[in-house]
């Protein structure tokens, strides 16, 4: 992979990719352009990256833990001749809990509802069992597709070639675009390609909004984020965070209280760590995400609750907002 941009391929790697389809000039199309892109693939596909690569702001959180993305959350990208919004799906899989349940449900009516979908592979892990079963299910949507193959800036140019080849035998398209959503390699052409895709009508989002998110939820992914950072093995999986409280007492000051959800003594243990080492490095990263985001100083009071099982708690569940 280049550092100024993608790799060249031709006919005689044995792949030839796609030209992009998008239309300078929406308006001879009979109007601007806008509609829905839904993101799938399996968890730790990179997903959230792209959506923050395309956006160009940070509407999601991202770590390597697989199922960082609980809710679907829209991604609005507004240029002069279209809006692009993109629906950052949870990673398509086989429910285990209420919790994922919920989240493969989303995920299902989030696809019969896109105007595209973009099917996302981690180039480093190739195609396998779990893409094919997300392929078998986008196949059902007949809705126009798009795969694009991440991670390909940590790949040889044979694996490259290797892997995109792998991809177009999915058969639920034939548009195929290497990428890295981390340096930003190969991103401009699948955006215009999805554009041209989009069908013409007006726009959904003020021109200024880059996502629909309600704060309380952007801020509580915020401090979560910092937690999958700094966890390991079931610890990520069983947190959720939720804010209480958001008051301003000062024009440069935001008071934010927010609680830790885990399913056992022993994981808020973790989550403190050896003499409140751990809760006080979480809250000083996630801190500096939130006077980020907000724009001020932040006081942020994070607490470490115990609620077992809260993954199958359906009251939990919807107070957290996860439908």
């Amino acid at each position: 992979m280049s550092e100024d941009g993608p790799e060249v391929f031709s006919a005689e790697d044995g792949i030839e990719l796609p030209v992009p389809k998008y239309v300078p000039d929406a308006e001879d199309a009979g109007g601007k352009r806008s509609g829905f892109v839904a993101l799938a693939g399996r968890p730790n596909a990179g997903k959230s990256t792209l959506t923050n690569a395309l956006v160009g702001a940070k509407i999601a959180i991202t770590s390597d833990k697989p199922q960082t993305t609980r809710r679907a959350i829209r991604g609005v990208l507004t240029r002069p001749d279209a809006q692009l919004v993109l629906v950052d799906l949870p990673g398509v899989q086989r429910p285990k809990d209420h919790l994922t349940g919920r989240m493969q449900r989303r995920v299902d009516a989030e696809l019969r509802e896109a105007d595209v979908q973009l099917l996302v592979l981690n180039g480093q892990e190739g195609v396998g069992p779990g893409d094919r079963y997300i392929a078998a299910q986008l196949r059902e949507q007949r809705t126009p597709t798009v795969i694009a193959v991440n991670k390909v800036d940590r790949l040889s140019r044979a694996e490259t070639v290797q892997i995109l080849v792998a991809a177009a035998e999915l058969g639920i398209g034939e548009d195929v675009f290497p990428i890295s959503a981390r340096t930003g390699a190969g991103v401009p052409a699948l955006l215009d390609h999805l554009v041209g895709m989009l069908p013409v009508g007006p726009f959904y989002f003020p021109a200024d909004e880059h996502s629909d998110q309600p704060q309380h939820v952007l801020l509580a992914e915020l401090v979560r984020e910092q937690i999958l950072r700094r966890t390991f093995q079931e610890v990520p999986h069983a947190v959720e965070v939720a804010i209480e409280e958001v008051e301003r007492p000062a024009d440069d000051l935001t008071l934010v209280v927010a609680n830790a959800w885990v399913e056992s003594p022993s994981q808020k243990g973790i989550l403190i760590g050896a003499g409140g080492r751990m809760i006080r490095a979480i809250g000083t990263a996630a801190r500096k995400e939130l006077e980020r985001e907000l724009g001020t100083r932040v006081h942020l009071d994070l607490q470490v609750k115990v609620r077992r099982n809260w993954r199958s708690d359906d009251a939990l569940l919807d107070r957290l907002e996860i439908d």
